[in-house]
């Protein structure tokens, strides 16, 4: 039940105002300079994030199925080969010109290694590569092929596709840009 005060307002008058200022404070907080000091710093951060560490690609083709579906959307993280190197079994993005076309390979040779198939069998320095993540079987056949000190063997996860459609290869370690995450 709600009371009258002599000026005929009633108790409920004053909670408008104590929600009013509860919006407030959820909206902007206790602090206003305090709050827009932590947005500029939020927006700083996702800058430099999204800038400089992670970088986001979209997969264009099916070279990476099942592993990375065509048109599938994903990031890059430019610092994981800061402290190290590139590992076999990592899935990287591959610079073709710029920052705006990228392949997104798995490395299966390191330097120094000699890669080939045989009977669609990867052999390294001629013996079999486990490859967990291969699920299909494909029939290719290459010759070996000696990479250099700073090269690697970069392959897609779909290789039921015709050898002659798919890019994979030798590449330069200044070409690789990130390992994929997420």
């Amino acid at each position: 039940m709600t009371t009258h005060d002599q000026t005929g307002q009633s108790d409920a008058g004053p909670q408008r105002p104590q929600l009013s200022r509860w919006v407030r404070i959820m909206a902007i907080g206790r602090n206003p300079k305090v709050t827009l000091v932590r947005v500029v710093i939020l927006i700083v951060t996702c800058f430099v994030v999204f800038k400089f560490v992670l970088l986001h690609i979209q997969i264009v083709g099916i070279s990476m199925l099942p592993t990375y579906p065509d048109h599938s959307r994903h990031f890059l993280n430019q610092l994981a080969y800061l402290w190290h190197e590139p590992q076999r079994g990592d899935v990287v993005g591959i610079r073709l010109a710029g920052f705006h076309e990228m392949y997104m390979k798995r490395i299966i040779g390191l330097p120094g290694e000699t890669v080939a198939f045989v009977a669609g069998r990867v052999l390294i320095n001629g013996e079999v590569l486990a490859e967990p993540y291969e699920k299909t079987a494909c029939d290719w056949n290459r010759d070996p092929v000696k990479l250099g000190p700073t090269e690697y063997f970069v392959v897609g996860d779909n290789r039921t596709m015709p050898m002659g459609l798919h890019t994979f290869g030798k590449v330069e370690r200044e070409r690789i840009v990130g390992k994929a995450i997420l």
